[in-house]
């Protein structure tokens, strides 16, 4: 079964090394800028969108600010009576946007659709940062002990690869220097003029000091102000505006394919109901590979790019072997062998990724896809892989509790 294509006439995404609320701005500023610049980029006006989609994670525990659909209107008065919500996923947020959209275009709702995901994250102390992204744990029954709960929970998922395959810190640490190195080409990157050391990439416990168990500094996404927004357009309105631009409908970025899988809520569940089983995380191989069947995707290395969820390094490895790109539990061969470097066979996250580029929560699977957009048609700048004509993302929620990955291509 395939999808039926769902086009990208434009995007936009703020800069990630911006501190919003140093700069006196919040949630409304950040999707204002997102928003405008994605019109801008699509050559359209707010009156042409037909409906709006918005994904945050923890608005209302770090800003105390709900009900975000109804800054639309606030950002212009075209936006005024346009249907509108917010989605909430945790990680995923943002993609969970971008699937409801998806959704009210391939059934004929409406021909143009804008999705933006936005989040506010550095106008609190980081201890109290932590503990308001913790709320995608299962508050009260995970986690307890530890002091950072994010990174706690995926030494845990490094701890199960160390029981079950092996494990070897090198290869974690190659992950964010990669990662990290992407970034430099980025002008959007929140690290991007960030200075390390050759050492700040080994276990170095001063110049990568432990944060939780196996997790060091350079191991973890960044916590990160931004927004970022795409216009999505059916078949029928993409080719005729295709057509005002001078442009051929095969030009233009699509949507080719989507999955989606959700899983129980806490990290030890789906770690038993994964034994003795090939993957650590079926359900994400599923998702990968419904958006892979729908997409017409064979084979993962008739990709040209994948933008994966790193919000720790253990994270991006387990997303290597789900992606296929190795066997189970050998995720450290493409790591090794160059594979998903810059340059390589399957480059993951030129973008620079979460530990790279930053993660406001709700804005990354929007930018996953907007990161992908460009770079199929050859709009990536710097962070271009040559010749790309076909990305995937994955993005994801939680402890893998909210799992989606998109096919993006154009030809």
């Amino acid at each position: 079964m395939t999808s039926s294509p769902v086009y990208i006439l434009g995007g936009h995404q703020t800069d990630f090394a911006r501190n919003a609320a140093r700069a006196g701005d919040g949630l409304f500023e950040l999707m204002r800028e997102a928003v405008q610049g994605a019109l801008a980029d699509a050559r359209l006006d707010a009156r042409d969108i037909e409906a709006g989609h918005v994904g945050n994670f923890v608005g209302e525990l770090f800003t105390g600010q709900g009900q975000l659909g109804g800054m639309l209107a606030a950002i212009d008065p075209g936006f005024d009576g346009t249907p509108a919500g917010r989605h909430e996923a945790a990680c995923a947020s943002g993609s969970i946007a971008l699937l409801a959209a998806t959704a009210e275009i391939e059934c004929g709702r409406y021909d143009c659709v804008l999705v933006t995901g936005v989040e506010l994250e550095r106008n609190v102390p980081g201890a109290v940062a932590a503990q308001h992204l913790g709320a995608a744990t299962w508050v009260g029954q995970e986690g307890e002990g530890a002091t950072y709960v994010w990174p706690h929970m995926f030494h845990l998922v490094g701890q199960e690869y160390e029981r079950r395959f092996g494990l070897k810190y090198e290869h974690l640490a190659r992950i964010a220097e990669i990662n990290i190195g992407n970034a430099r080409r980025n002008p959007l990157a929140q690290t991007r003029g960030w200075l390390y050391t050759d050492a700040s990439f080994t276990a170095d416990d001063e110049a990568n000091p432990v944060i939780e168990g196996m997790i060091r500094r350079q191991d973890c996404g960044q916590v990160t102000d931004g927004a970022a927004a795409v216009v999505l357009a059916s078949p029928r309105f993409a080719k005729a505006w295709a057509a005002r631009q001078g442009l051929s409908l095969e030009a233009l970025p699509r949507i080719a394919g989507w999955g989606h899988r959700t899983a129980h809520l806490q990290l030890a569940p789906k770690l038993q109901a994964s034994a003795g089983q090939p993957y650590v995380f079926p359900h994400v191989r599923e998702a990968i590979q419904g958006a892979f069947r729908r997409a017409g995707v064979a084979d993962v290395f008739a990709l040209d790019g994948i933008e994966t969820h790193d919000c720790f390094t253990t994270t991006e490895y387990m997303a290597i072997d789900h992606f296929g790109l190795t066997a189970p539990g050998q995720s450290w061969r493409a790591i090794e062998d160059g594979t998903i470097a810059h340059g390589g066979r399957l480059p993951i996250n030129p973008s620079g990724g979460l530990i790279g580029l930053g993660h406001p929560v709700g804005a990354t699977g929007v930018r996953m896809v907007l990161d992908a957009a460009r770079q199929v048609t050859g709009r990536a700048g710097a962070c271009q892989v040559e010749g790309a004509r076909r990305f995937a993302t994955l993005n994801i929620g939680g402890s893998a509790t909210t799992v989606v990955s998109f096919v993006v291509e154009a030809s």
